[in-house]
């Protein structure tokens, strides 16, 4: 077959990034999205990194408590191997915490866009360090849409748009959530790492 019958036979899906700093509220609105999915009667798979566990192994939730189910994989091979035999089955794949997959993330997102699903992706669009966090950027640049989310600065209650690491670790991949990183705007974001923001407003002007 053409790859103009290919196209013919089977229309695109469409890709939706959802990003911004930690405590933007992306996980949340990638569960309101594939709720809404499921009231319209579509089917979804939703997967997230294994690494990520702070919450709940069989789900994704959100820092609000708001969760779906999904299955955790330790890369994309295994969510390739659980998710492309069924494939006929699915309308609708949600992947969590998206900066945690490899480039090829990149790839097999077109690929289920190619064979007419909807991809919904929710991940960091930068790193504790205030850089672009691979492979989000690359996903951004070829998705439908892209919404990009604030949060607010804890230290001045401005639009945060960084993820700030509390302490002073290089560490590229700390998995964690209050306690560890804090949403701060860019006059506020310290990438070298900072101390907590209630400390902070005890110390004297």
């Amino acid at each position: 077959m053409s790859e103009t019958g290919k196209n013919q036979d089977v229309q695109p899906g469409r890709m939706e990034v959802i990003t911004g700093p930690m405590f933007s509220g992306k996980s949340e609105e990638l569960i309101r999205r594939l709720k809404r999915a499921q009231i319209a009667r579509l089917r979804i798979a939703s997967f997230k990194p294994e690494i990520d566990l702070r919450y709940q192994s069989d789900a994704i939730s959100s820092h609000s408590a708001q969760t779906i189910q999904a299955v955790a994989v330790r890369d994309l091979d295994r969510l390739r191997a659980l998710l492309f035999p069924a494939l006929d089955t699915v309308d609708v794949v949600g992947i969590d915490e998206a900066q945690f997959f490899d480039e090829l993330l990149v790839g097999l997102a077109m690929e289920l866009v190619e064979a007419g699903k909807r991809v919904v992706l929710a991940g960091l669009d930068t790193t504790f360090a205030g850089e672009p966090f691979a492979p989000m950027p690359a996903l951004m640049a070829i998705a439908d849409e892209v919404v990009k989310l604030s949060a607010v600065c804890m230290v001045c209650g401005a639009p945060a748009i960084h993820t700030q690491r509390l302490g002073a670790s290089q560490q590229l991949v700390m998995v964690g959530a209050a306690g560890m990183y804090e949403a701060r705007c860019r006059a506020c974001f310290r990438p070298e790492g900072d101390v907590p923001a209630a400390e902070q407003l005890k110390l004297p002007s």
